[in-house]
């Protein structure tokens, strides 16, 4: 035993140490007191260790033992560093910044945690986890407390139509619920350009995005003449538009492309299916609260939408930057804005662009492998400062763990970890959370998803 000792201390760094450890036992009277003494007694003996009771040092004892700095008992112990720190309960890595938005409580100390993302390098957050880890649950539950707690703008593209009713019923008047739906009463321009939109030629940022449409209807993608021609048409439209004192639309971009015999591929947004997308906008997108639904365009189509949706949240982010009003944006099945090379250079661009003008951005996905596929996106999920890691498949844990430098240990908290536990990366912290919302209350029915419960479940909720 001397030998180990004395090879800690040499060879693993370790210190020796002297201490002293107190426990206070009270009870109600002495007939319990001594019942509860040799309870522990006999506890510790069980683990091959040797407790003493202080006889007539009683109040040495409780001194000792408060968090007063005195030290009453001469009684030590040598330890080294390593065995000392099991004994030290502030060993655990919390999270506990002022003015935080709780995020579940603590798995090893139980203590709440509480995230302030104003103190991170940067604000983008990626929310991680298999179908049925609770990710739709987490994110609503996040949904909620700031619009409980702050002043803050939110939007959120919804392709699974899960958010609007918890929006709605914390927002009531503040809030918006765009039904996107093709042929539906709710449009979106999707040429609107703010003043100040893009990072440099808003021009060719919008050019860019237009090229972006075009790739998710013809997957042959835009060649190099057709990118210089609409290019040029897009520079014209605006203009244009402005002498007659409208806002541009697709339409007049697929009318500029018609002389050119390229507009085929615009067919769609402006007299086919996705005509919501090519007109000028009926949303009311002046409320702090909107929700993009577009669970109605079906599977083929939705890509498509969430594109033009993240533009015109890039536009609202843009206004919401100069009057100096922080926007949080919430985008759920990220994964699919990568499936294309244009849709995923303009994504990255937006994302980039989120961040600048004082926007938390939030990305949900289940499909990280599929996420990590990208280069783009890995890149963007590797330089995030906060990551909500839920159950994950093994698949995903081999990769994540390499790509953030996470130890199998870790790992441990989203292996068939329950619904709503997982792992908290915040900055330089990773911390393993534990997060269990009651069931009995009307917020339980407006944010889950279960089948069967809540208002998914066709249940009634009160108002």
């Amino acid at each position: 035993e001397t030998k180990e000792f004395l090879d800690d201390l040499t060879t693993r760094d370790q210190r020796m140490m002297f201490a002293v450890i107190t426990m206070v036992i009270t009870a109600d009277d002495k007939k319990q007191l001594d019942s509860d003494t040799e309870a522990v007694l006999s506890v510790a003996r069980k683990h091959m260790c040797q407790l003493a009771v202080l006889k007539f040092q009683q109040l040495d004892g409780l001194n000792t033992a408060l968090p007063i700095g005195a030290r009453k008992i001469n009684a030590f112990r040598t330890l080294t560093t390593e065995s000392l720190a099991v004994f030290i309960p502030f060993k655990v890595q919390e999270i506990q910044d002022k003015g935080g938005i709780y995020f579940g409580e603590n798995a090893i100390s139980h203590n709440l945690i509480m995230c302030n993302k104003a103190n991170l390098l940067n604000q983008s957050a990626f929310l991680l986890g298999v179908p049925g880890s609770g990710k739709s649950f987490s994110a609503k539950e996040l949904i909620t407390f700031l619009i409980l707690n702050t002043n803050d703008d939110i939007l959120i593209c919804d392709p699974e139509g899960e958010f609007g009713a918890l929006v709605k019923a914390l927002g009531r008047e503040k809030a918006t619920v765009a039904h996107l739906v093709a042929g539906g009463k709710d449009r979106l321009n999707a040429m609107y350009m703010v003043e100040g939109y893009g990072e440099q030629n808003p021009i060719v940022e919008k050019s860019q995005f237009v090229m972006s449409l075009i790739e998710q209807i013809d997957k042959r993608g835009v060649g190099p003449q057709h990118k210089s021609i609409i290019d040029r048409c897009t520079a014209l439209v605006y203009p244009e538009a402005e002498k007659i004192g409208r806002v541009a639309t697709l339409c007049d971009l697929r009318n500029k492309l018609l002389e050119q015999e390229i507009a085929l591929s615009l067919e769609l947004y402006t007299t086919g299916s996705l005509d919501i997308f090519g007109r000028e906008s009926t949303v009311d997108l002046n409320k702090p609260y909107v929700v993009f639904d577009i669970h109605g365009l079906g599977e083929q189509l939705k890509p498509a939408g969430s594109l033009v949706i993240t533009d015109t949240i890039l536009n609202r982010v843009t206004l919401n930057w100069k009057r100096g009003k922080r926007t949080h944006v919430f985008i759920d099945e990220f994964h699919v804005m990568f499936e294309n090379e244009q849709s995923g250079i303009f994504f990255n661009s937006a994302w980039r662009q989120f961040r600048k003008r004082g926007a938390y951005p939030t990305a949900i996905t289940q499909n990280v492998e599929y996420l990590l596929d990208s280069v783009q996106a890995s890149t963007m999920l590797s330089n995030s400062e906060f990551i909500v890691m839920l159950n994950q498949a093994a698949s995903d844990r081999a990769k994540l763990a390499k790509l953030l430098n996470i130890s199998n240990e870790q790992m441990s908290y989203v292996t068939n970890a329950d619904a709503g536990c997982g792992l908290i990366r915040y900055g330089s912290a990773l911390v393993p959370f534990i997060n269990r919302f009651p069931r009995d209350t009307r917020l339980y029915a407006l944010m889950t998803t279960k089948p069967g419960e809540g208002v998914f479940g066709g249940e009634e909720v009160p108002a």
